[in-house]
């Protein structure tokens, strides 16, 4: 959905209500867990954010508030919206001059423990999102050498044929959007 205003907290609240019933736009949920899927793009960023279980614990505590989106130009409809499989989140960018909102909805959770211990989510696009795929926000503790690390891993391919025109343009919003998530939890974990 393309506006020109800002959309108030009503059309928010009936964009999520219209979108939380419909079927997801790409086929395979889930397989950001382990395949890479044809004919999408990839995109796979990480940054360290520091080490030990203190650093850990901050950016779960990150995850759960949605701190990855904590930026000027993008806005989560809602932060305080729990972290739950199966929930629908709205996510509003303001860019070029007009707003544009695009649903998702939670596709699994991770809470592994082990060497590795992770924890994050996926969300999967809905309809009304002009990309089709799907993206996961992790965090990562390694026990091997300590470090603890944010990870974006997404696929995705336009879902409009006006974002296919505009590629380019979504391609460099992908790359912004990866950079300002990591800056974003790199901010969320200092102490």
């Amino acid at each position: 959905m393309f506006c020109l205003q800002k959309p108030s907290s009503t059309q928010v609240k009936n964009f999520i209500l219209t979108q939380r019933d419909k079927p997801f736009s790409y086929p395979h949920q889930g397989i950001s867990k382990n395949k890479e899927p044809l004919g999408y793009v990839m995109d796979h960023n990480r940054i360290q954010l520091g080490t030990g279980k203190e650093t850990f614990l901050c950016a779960i505590a990150a995850i759960k508030s949605w701190q990855m989106f904590n930026f000027s130009w993008l806005e989560l409809c809602w932060p305080d919206t729990p972290i739950a499989q199966g929930t629908t989140v709205a996510i509003m960018a303001h860019h070029f001059g007009f707003w544009s909102l695009n649903a998702a909805r939670i596709v699994y959770i991770l809470d592994e423990s082990g060497d590795v211990e992770r924890f994050g989510f996926a969300y999967g696009t809905l309809p009304a999102h002009a990309e089709s795929g799907e993206e996961c926000f992790s965090v990562e503790w390694r026990h091997q050498d300590n470090t603890v690390w944010y990870d974006l891993l997404a696929f995705s391919k336009p879902n409009y044929f006006i974002v296919k025109l505009g590629h380019p343009v979504c391609r460099m919003l992908q790359k912004r959007f990866a950079q300002d998530s990591k800056q974003a939890m790199v901010l969320a974990t200092k102490k």
